[in-house]
């Protein structure tokens, strides 16, 4: 209990630094734009030193599940470019989701699950059974917020291995959305440049990303429920 105690009051403290050093002020597009010409010098003169920041800064983002995280994986791309930013915010935003994954079930899994085992009797069976579907599906299509999944999924019995490996693959397609997205948006300085092929590319994708996401799942689902019948 005093560990419990102990870890929630770390927590604690580390959000509150957030919001007091206010950090969170400069989670926004305005102030990506505003900082963009010496977040790119820092880089082109300490690139490894900018890699590690930006990446320890996500983890700590997405592990305490503060707001910022979509404008850094915008600013992944503005900064980095498509590849080496899509690696970047790729393994940061899983790690920093596994993070939090685990901290819930620290915190509140076997509390929760005692107090009402036979309420969730048969949503730990259906994760037991297929949990790593239920994940790839939140994580392609992104019905519920990102933090609420990591913290959700804390408290059910799916393995911690089978949630990042499921989280990193389920989630890339859309990282890399995002951060081609942060390449054109960087490149935005006068209004002729919203018209820009790639911006319109970008912003396309963006849109569509969800549709394509969906018809991906209800594909997938459909083969399973063919498999099942074949079975049965």
């Amino acid at each position: 209990m005093k560990i419990k105690i102990a870890f929630i009051s770390l927590i604690a403290l580390l959000i509150f630094i957030f919001f007091y050093s206010g950090f969170h002020q400069y989670a926004n597009l305005d102030s990506l734009k505003a900082q963009q010409a010496a977040i790119a010098e820092y880089n082109n003169t300490h690139p490894s030193t900018a890699a590690l920041i930006f990446f320890t800064t996500y983890i700590f983002i997405t592990g305490l599940s503060l707001p910022g995280a979509a404008i850094l994986t915008l600013a992944g791309g503005a900064i980095f470019g498509v590849l080496i930013g899509t690696l970047l915010v790729s393994f940061a935003s899983t790690i920093g989701a596994t993070l939090a994954f685990l901290a819930s079930r620290f915190l509140f899994r076997e509390s929760l699950q005692k107090r009402f085992s036979e309420r969730l009797r048969l949503i730990n069976q259906g994760i037991e059974k297929d949990g790593a579907f239920y994940l790839f599906t939140l994580r392609l299509v992104p019905v519920f917020p990102f933090f609420i999944v990591n913290l959700v999924m804390g408290l059910t019995p799916i393995k911690t291995l089978t949630f990042f490996i499921i989280s990193q693959v389920g989630m890339l397609a859309g990282t890399i959305v995002y951060v081609f997205a942060g390449t054109q948006l960087a490149k935005i300085s006068t209004l002729k440049d919203i018209l820009s092929p790639e911006l319109i590319i970008s912003l396309t994708l963006l849109g569509l990303f969800p549709l394509i996401a969906k018809k991906t799942i209800d594909f997938i689902q459909s083969q399973r429920q063919a498999e099942h019948q074949k079975t049965e």
